[in-house]
């Protein structure tokens, strides 16, 4: 999945013992995609009515993709956040209770639906009720779908009662939420280490916000803890639809414990500000990203330059990995855009 040793053990290997392991990641990543391939065929059908066969095709898709994430074990009642799930021979599980992105990845498939697209691509709407008929007369599992007063419909992967809680994860301070954006592993996980024994074999992890200590993928990136932004791009401009679908219905305590709160699109603010805050000067001149080399970018003629960095550390928000990435992290431009 690109996240590299975001888990106690390879996940791009055999697991041991021949297991097999269930991604939360990796189904939710494919309701994204089964979603985002809806929207853009939903687009050209407007024009063209001969694509409503093919968004008809991937809203099933992600109706079953949907099932696979809510219903097949991932979804942790206790602890009420989506985990990998490692199932043995046996027939049992073992929920992979680690905090991460792994769980956060949920969140990133959600669209909306125009009221007006439904009312001329008749024959889309006409499946799809079909189908939601179907599988609720029979007892099937159906996806989160909430019609608002206006002129939209929602779908997600994630339930309401189950947004609430990842979201309240996210935004605390002794979690997710760092100064300068969301971590890929929780913070919990200083003080609380994982472990799982697998055949005889213990696997732990635990938070480590700067360089990789593990020799997992070279040692050359690290997941558990850092703060990436291609994740938190994804992150903020998912809240922002789902703040932009339920408004003022739905607040939340940011950061948690402040007392304040404040509705999704209000959070997705928050969130691309304290990433912002990793490039822009602060009262000293300095930027959170350079730390101890600030003196060489306070230089005459260093002043206003910029380095995009792989990834920034948890905890400080020094810049970190690769330090000319103008790939991914050059999305800070695009946040910059919205704000």
């Amino acid at each position: 999945m690109g996240l590299d040793n975001i888990g106690v053990f390879n996940r791009s290997h055999h697991i041991p013992g021949n297991h097999q392991l269930e991604q939360a990641d990796g189904t939710s990543w494919m309701g994204m995609y089964a979603l985002n391939m809806m929207d853009i065929a939903l687009e050209i059908a407007m024009h063209d009515e001969a694509f409503e066969d093919t968004a008809t095709r991937f809203f099933e898709h992600f109706v079953l993709i949907a099932e696979a994430l809510n219903e097949q074990h991932l979804w942790n009642e206790e602890d009420k956040f989506y985990y990998d799930v490692l199932c043995l021979h046996d027939g049992s599980v073992i929920p992979l209770r680690i905090k991460s992105a792994v769980g956060l990845t949920s969140l990133f498939a959600v669209s909306t639906i125009r009221k007006e697209v439904l009312q001329k691509l008749t024959d889309f709407k006409r499946r799809i009720n079909w189908f939601e008929q179907y599988r609720k007369q029979n007892g099937r599992f159906w996806p989160n779908e909430e019609k608002s007063d206006g002129d939209e419909i929602l779908l997600s992967l994630v339930p309401r009662e189950r947004l609430l809680p990842i979201v309240h994860r996210l935004i605390d301070e002794a979690e997710f939420l760092s100064g300068g954006g969301i971590r890929a592993l929780s913070k919990y996980h200083e003080s609380n280490p994982y472990s799982v024994e697998i055949d005889g074999h213990t696997y732990s992890i635990q938070y480590d916000p700067g360089d990789s200590t593990s020799d997992m993928f070279g040692g050359n990136s690290n997941w558990r803890g850092p703060v990436w932004m291609p994740l938190n791009f994804l992150i903020i401009q998912s809240i922002r639809k789902y703040g932009h679908f339920y408004g003022d219905s739905v607040t939340v305590e940011y950061p948690k414990g402040s007392g304040q709160q404040l509705n999704l699109r209000q959070v997705a603010e928050k969130l691309s500000q304290r990433i912002l805050s990793l490039f822009t000067l602060d009262a000293a001149g300095e930027r959170k990203c350079y730390e101890s080399y600030n003196w060489f970018y306070k230089e005459p003629g260093n002043e206003h330059l910029v380095l995009f960095y792989e990834y920034v550390h948890g905890d400080t928000g020094k810049g970190l990995g690769a330090s000319h990435q103008t790939g991914w992290t050059a999305l800070i431009a695009h946040l910059l855009n919205d704000l």
